[in-house]
């Protein structure tokens, strides 16, 4: 996935009110951007880090850009828009890049699903039955390790959709939780159950239950970013 226009660079000032975030480009440009980030972004950001932003030509839109990637204190490059993801993991599973989804018929987003209102991420039909996904974007990593971790916040909805899974899977239908990893430098995956135990504690009961538990890495630069490599998901 091509960053078409180019993302400019700048330095942020600050965060607030979750979705706004000001900036300044080095022409010296101040300019109150989206955050498309629902999350905490912790260890994402601070205060003069560098990062990239696309520009909308939109006179309609409220703000003039968009906030995309953060360069984080660990100095690794982070793709805050959680937005990315699902557009990410459909472009590799269109390219077989997901091996343990390669092979199926047809892909469908956003469907209706489960006992709780849910919409799986993609549904993938294969010639046995379909298989039910959920995306969630890993942004969260650590000083000291290769190992990234999700949620960065407590997530009601993260193990509300676990627990959908669990349901398909206890009827034998295809059930997958993919972990698409838009973080640099990065081997694994755990749950941040020092974060949200309950979401951890969902994760474990769900693999118990026959869910697969699949994590791929994202190459992050400023010009592009893909879906690469499967990643170790640690228990």
């Amino acid at each position: 996935m091509r960053f078409e226009p180019p993302l400019e660079e700048a330095r942020l000032l600050r965060r607030y009110k979750r979705f706004l975030a000001d900036i300044k480009t080095p022409t010296g440009e101040l300019l109150t951007i989206h955050c498309p980030n629902t999350g905490s972004m912790l260890n994402c950001m601070s205060e003069g880090c560098r990062v990239w932003f696309s520009r909308s030509n939109d006179r309609k839109r409220k703000l003039p850009g968009t906030w995309e990637i953060a360069e984080t204190p660990q100095g690794r490059l982070a793709c805050v828009n959680t937005a990315r993801a699902n557009a990410l993991v459909e472009e590799a599973l269109r390219a077989g890049r997901i091996v343990e989804l390669t092979g199926f018929q047809s892909l469908k987003r956003e469907v209706a699903y489960g006992q709780e209102n849910s919409r799986a991420d993609f549904r993938l039909d294969f010639a046995d039955g379909p298989a039910f996904i959920e995306v969630k974007s890993v942004t969260l990593g650590f000083d000291d390790t290769a190992v990234a971790a999700f949620p960065d916040a407590v997530t009601e909805r993260g193990s509300k959709h676990l627990r959908e899974l669990v349901v398909l899977a206890k009827q034998g239908v295809r059930a997958v939780q993919l972990y698409c990893v838009n973080l640099s430098g990065i081997e694994a995956v755990r749950a941040a159950r020092e974060i949200d135990p309950a979401y951890a504690a969902a994760l474990a009961e769900a693999r118990a239950a026959g869910v697969e538990v699949l994590a791929y890495a994202a190459d992050v630069t400023p010009q592009e970013i893909s879906i690469t490599r499967r990643l170790e998901v640690l228990f």
